[in-house]
């Protein structure tokens, strides 16, 4: 799981949020790892960043804190961090399947990412698309295959043509939804959102 440093993080965001622009990032990604912890078909959690308060209260939760990512430009460091963090994963677990996952998903539900990853076909590289069906929250691989990411944009068509199966279920929206807007924010609201976000929003209503 990546996360910029919390001052260039969810930066259209913004206009709504304000000065709890940074907070509401650290509670999406906060609830997002949570739920991760919780699933059951998730062995191990770990956040590639840097960022001086997300990187220890994420460790705080359980997960595996990668602070040694790549350098780059804020806007194109989010592959080579995914690529640096799977190369880390497979150190740690050599015969593991892999999976990325979007640090902005605060409705996130373990059972609904289970089911997202049990249907990951054996052998294979495998995707879900984001609620507008343009970009991807998550990417996963077998043991013995390349993660390749491709994320940022329309990534789901590039996933896609890089030879990713798109997993269609249908009954998993909290995986899908991403919140980059006012209006994401408000659709995972409606779907139930982690105690971290919830906190955070009540203060900008």
């Amino acid at each position: 799981m990546p996360l910029k440093p919390l001052a260039l993080a969810k930066s259209r965001l913004d206009p709504y949020a304000g000065a709890h622009r940074a907070d509401l990032a650290l509670a999406f990604a906060l609830d997002t790892v949570t739920a991760a912890l919780n699933c059951p078909a998730v062995a191990q959690v770990l956040v590639v960043s840097r960022d001086p308060v997300a990187g220890p209260r994420l460790a705080g939760l359980g997960a595996v804190l990668v602070t040694d990512e790549p350098t780059g430009h804020a806007d194109d460091g989010l592959n080579p961090a995914l690529a640096h963090g799977a190369a880390h994963a497979r150190r740690l677990r050599p015969d593991a399947p892999l999976a990325a996952l979007s640090a902005d998903l605060p409705a996130l539900r373990p059972a609904e990412l289970a089911r997202v990853l049990g249907a990951v076909p054996a052998g294979a590289r495998a995707f879900l698309a984001d609620a507008p069906g343009q970009g991807t929250t998550l990417l996963a691989c077998a043991a013995g295959r390349q993660l390749e990411p491709a994320f940022g944009g329309a990534s789901r068509q590039r996933h896609a043509l890089g030879g990713a199966l798109e997993l269609t279920l249908p009954d998993v929206p909290s995986v899908r939804r991403d919140v980059d807007t006012a209006a994401d924010l408000a659709e995972a609201l409606l779907l139930g959102v982690g105690p971290h976000t919830r906190l955070v929003a009540a203060a900008l209503v």
